[in-house]
Protein backbone atom coordinates (compact mmCIF):
# COMPACT_ATOMS: atom_id res chain seq x y z
CA UNK A 1 0.00 0.00 0.00
CA UNK A 2 1.23 3.11 -0.63
CA UNK A 3 2.63 5.62 1.68
CA UNK A 4 -0.39 8.10 3.04
CA UNK A 5 0.49 11.51 3.54
CA UNK A 6 0.25 10.75 7.41
CA UNK A 7 3.00 8.81 7.90
CA UNK A 8 5.15 11.13 5.25
CA UNK A 9 4.55 13.99 7.86
CA UNK A 10 5.64 11.37 10.48
CA UNK A 11 8.77 10.03 8.49
CA UNK A 12 9.98 12.87 7.75
CA UNK A 13 10.71 14.58 11.04
CA UNK A 14 12.31 11.25 12.48
CA UNK A 15 14.29 10.90 9.89
CA UNK A 16 15.69 14.23 9.82
CA UNK A 17 16.16 13.89 13.88
CA UNK A 18 17.64 10.46 13.41
CA UNK A 19 20.50 11.83 11.56
CA UNK A 20 21.06 14.61 13.38
CA UNK A 21 21.46 12.86 16.53
CA UNK A 22 23.84 10.73 14.84
CA UNK A 23 26.31 13.67 13.56
CA UNK A 24 26.15 15.48 16.48
CA UNK A 25 27.26 12.71 18.45
CA UNK A 26 30.12 11.82 16.43
CA UNK A 27 31.40 16.05 16.11
CA UNK A 28 30.79 16.04 20.12
CA UNK A 29 32.87 13.08 20.92
CA UNK A 30 35.60 14.84 18.54
CA UNK A 31 35.43 17.93 20.38
CA UNK A 32 35.78 16.16 23.53
CA UNK A 33 38.82 14.31 22.60
CA UNK A 34 40.31 17.55 21.38
CA UNK A 35 39.52 18.16 17.75
CA UNK A 36 37.09 21.22 17.81
CA UNK A 37 37.09 20.91 13.63
CA UNK A 38 32.69 19.99 13.60
CA UNK A 39 32.55 23.26 16.12
CA UNK A 40 34.43 25.45 14.00
CA UNK A 41 31.99 24.43 10.88
CA UNK A 42 29.12 24.54 12.29
CA UNK A 43 28.45 20.97 12.11
CA UNK A 44 27.71 21.03 16.02
CA UNK A 45 24.27 22.42 15.51
CA UNK A 46 20.81 20.64 16.09
CA UNK A 47 19.81 21.99 11.74
CA UNK A 48 19.21 19.09 10.19
CA UNK A 49 20.04 20.23 7.09
CA UNK A 50 23.66 20.69 7.60
CA UNK A 51 24.07 16.65 8.22
CA UNK A 52 22.03 15.43 5.52
CA UNK A 53 22.85 13.40 2.34
CA UNK A 54 20.77 13.23 0.08
CA UNK A 55 21.37 9.30 -1.28
CA UNK A 56 22.00 8.40 2.27
CA UNK A 57 18.42 10.21 3.32
CA UNK A 58 16.64 8.48 0.58
CA UNK A 59 18.05 4.72 1.40
CA UNK A 60 16.97 5.54 4.96
CA UNK A 61 13.53 6.93 4.39
CA UNK A 62 13.01 3.99 1.86
CA UNK A 63 14.55 1.39 3.42
CA UNK A 64 15.46 1.65 6.78
CA UNK A 65 19.19 1.88 6.28
CA UNK A 66 20.88 4.73 5.41
CA UNK A 67 23.84 7.50 6.25
CA UNK A 68 24.58 11.04 6.92
CA UNK A 69 26.96 13.40 5.68
CA UNK A 70 30.13 12.50 7.67
CA UNK A 71 31.30 14.91 10.04
CA UNK A 72 34.76 16.58 9.55
CA UNK A 73 37.59 15.33 11.62
CA UNK A 74 41.04 16.02 12.01
CA UNK A 75 42.38 13.10 13.94
CA UNK A 76 45.72 15.23 14.24
CA UNK A 77 43.61 16.64 17.25
CA UNK A 78 43.46 13.12 19.33
CA UNK A 79 45.98 12.01 21.64
CA UNK A 80 45.98 8.28 21.46
CA UNK A 81 44.80 8.19 17.87
CA UNK A 82 43.54 4.80 17.29
CA UNK A 83 41.70 4.55 20.13
CA UNK A 84 39.94 8.23 19.75
CA UNK A 85 38.99 7.29 16.17
CA UNK A 86 37.35 4.23 17.60
CA UNK A 87 35.90 6.19 20.21
CA UNK A 88 34.21 9.14 17.72
CA UNK A 89 33.13 6.63 15.29
CA UNK A 90 31.21 4.57 17.96
CA UNK A 91 29.73 8.02 19.19
CA UNK A 92 27.27 7.85 16.36
CA UNK A 93 25.51 4.92 15.90
CA UNK A 94 24.72 4.89 20.20
CA UNK A 95 23.53 7.66 20.06
CA UNK A 96 20.74 6.51 17.78
CA UNK A 97 20.64 3.05 19.72
CA UNK A 98 19.91 5.35 22.99
CA UNK A 99 16.93 7.06 21.24
CA UNK A 100 15.85 3.66 19.95
CA UNK A 101 16.02 2.73 23.49
CA UNK A 102 14.22 5.85 24.89
CA UNK A 103 11.72 5.17 22.10
CA UNK A 104 11.12 1.71 23.17
CA UNK A 105 10.86 2.65 27.03
CA UNK A 106 7.87 4.88 25.97
CA UNK A 107 6.41 1.95 23.75
CA UNK A 108 6.78 -0.43 26.74
CA UNK A 109 5.52 1.85 29.85
CA UNK A 110 3.47 4.52 27.83
CA UNK A 111 1.44 3.15 24.80
CA UNK A 112 -0.97 5.68 24.05
CA UNK A 113 -3.59 4.79 22.04
CA UNK A 114 -3.17 7.80 19.17
CA UNK A 115 -2.03 6.72 16.11
CA UNK A 116 0.00 9.92 15.41
CA UNK A 117 2.27 9.05 18.70
CA UNK A 118 1.62 5.58 17.81
CA UNK A 119 3.63 6.01 14.47
CA UNK A 120 6.05 8.50 15.61
CA UNK A 121 7.19 5.93 18.22
CA UNK A 122 7.53 3.11 15.75
CA UNK A 123 9.67 4.83 13.37
CA UNK A 124 11.66 6.77 15.92
CA UNK A 125 12.67 3.23 17.28
CA UNK A 126 13.01 1.65 13.70
CA UNK A 127 14.46 4.44 11.78
CA UNK A 128 17.19 4.23 14.80
CA UNK A 129 18.51 1.24 15.31
CA UNK A 130 18.67 0.80 11.28
CA UNK A 131 21.02 4.02 10.97
CA UNK A 132 22.44 2.80 14.24
CA UNK A 133 23.30 -1.09 12.78
CA UNK A 134 23.85 0.27 9.44
CA UNK A 135 26.49 2.52 10.14
CA UNK A 136 28.03 -0.10 11.99
CA UNK A 137 28.99 -2.52 9.16
CA UNK A 138 32.47 -2.54 8.33
CA UNK A 139 32.48 -1.22 4.73
CA UNK A 140 33.38 2.60 4.09
CA UNK A 141 32.87 5.10 4.59
CA UNK A 142 30.63 3.67 7.49
CA UNK A 143 31.41 3.82 10.85
CA UNK A 144 32.25 0.41 11.43
CA UNK A 145 35.02 0.64 8.56
CA UNK A 146 36.53 3.61 11.24
CA UNK A 147 36.60 1.06 13.89
CA UNK A 148 37.90 -2.07 11.85
CA UNK A 149 40.70 0.08 10.88
CA UNK A 150 41.86 1.00 14.15
CA UNK A 151 41.78 -2.61 15.22
CA UNK A 152 44.06 -3.93 12.43
CA UNK A 153 47.79 -4.19 12.54
CA UNK A 154 48.98 -0.96 10.70
CA UNK A 155 49.62 -3.40 7.76
CA UNK A 156 45.90 -4.69 6.96
CA UNK A 157 44.88 -1.67 8.18
CA UNK A 158 46.31 0.24 5.01
CA UNK A 159 45.28 -2.50 2.46
CA UNK A 160 42.00 -1.96 4.00
CA UNK A 161 42.10 1.99 2.78
CA UNK A 162 43.00 0.85 -0.42
CA UNK A 163 39.77 -1.09 -0.57
CA UNK A 164 38.09 1.79 1.10
CA UNK A 165 38.09 3.52 -1.94
CA UNK A 166 35.58 1.39 -3.78
CA UNK A 167 33.28 1.36 -0.35
CA UNK A 168 30.43 3.62 -1.49
CA UNK A 169 30.12 2.29 -4.94
CA UNK A 170 29.64 -1.53 -3.33
CA UNK A 171 27.60 0.18 -0.93
CA UNK A 172 24.89 1.70 -3.29
CA UNK A 173 25.39 -1.61 -5.06
CA UNK A 174 24.35 -3.48 -2.25
CA UNK A 175 21.40 -1.14 -1.22
CA UNK A 176 20.10 -1.60 -5.04
CA UNK A 177 20.32 -5.02 -5.19
CA UNK A 178 19.31 -5.66 -1.74
CA UNK A 179 16.03 -3.63 -2.90
CA UNK A 180 15.52 -4.18 -6.79
CA UNK A 181 17.17 -7.19 -7.33
CA UNK A 182 15.37 -8.67 -3.99
CA UNK A 183 19.06 -10.44 -3.47
CA UNK A 184 18.44 -9.56 0.68
CA UNK A 185 21.93 -8.91 1.25
CA UNK A 186 21.33 -5.95 3.90
CA UNK A 187 18.36 -7.82 5.11
CA UNK A 188 19.55 -11.13 6.21
CA UNK A 189 22.21 -8.94 8.24
CA UNK A 190 20.32 -6.61 9.66
CA UNK A 191 16.98 -7.47 9.88
CA UNK A 192 17.26 -10.26 12.71
CA UNK A 193 19.34 -7.92 14.97
CA UNK A 194 17.11 -4.58 14.08
CA UNK A 195 13.86 -6.63 15.31
CA UNK A 196 15.77 -8.35 18.07
CA UNK A 197 16.59 -4.83 19.26
CA UNK A 198 13.28 -3.06 18.91
CA UNK A 199 11.44 -6.15 21.02
CA UNK A 200 14.48 -5.87 23.78
CA UNK A 201 14.11 -2.71 23.79
CA UNK A 202 10.21 -1.90 23.56
CA UNK A 203 8.68 -5.51 24.60
CA UNK A 204 5.87 -7.14 23.32
CA UNK A 205 3.90 -4.10 22.93
CA UNK A 206 6.55 -4.00 19.65
CA UNK A 207 3.81 -6.70 18.11
CA UNK A 208 0.85 -3.85 18.48
CA UNK A 209 2.35 -1.64 16.48
CA UNK A 210 3.88 -4.18 13.91
CA UNK A 211 1.01 -3.80 11.28
CA UNK A 212 1.56 0.16 11.28
CA UNK A 213 5.06 -0.41 8.89
CA UNK A 214 2.32 -2.37 6.58
CA UNK A 215 0.26 0.70 6.14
Amino acid sequence: MSLDITQWIIKIPVLLFAITIHEVAHGRAALALGDPTARLMGRLSFNPLKHLDILGAICLFLFNFGWAKPVPVDIRYFKNMRRDVIIMALAGPAANLGMALFAGLLIRFFLIPMEIYLQALLWLIMMNIGLGLFNLLPLPPLDGSHVLENILSPRAAQKYREFGRYGPFILIGIVLLDNFAHTGIISRILIGPMFYLAHLFAGDNLFYLLPLLRQ
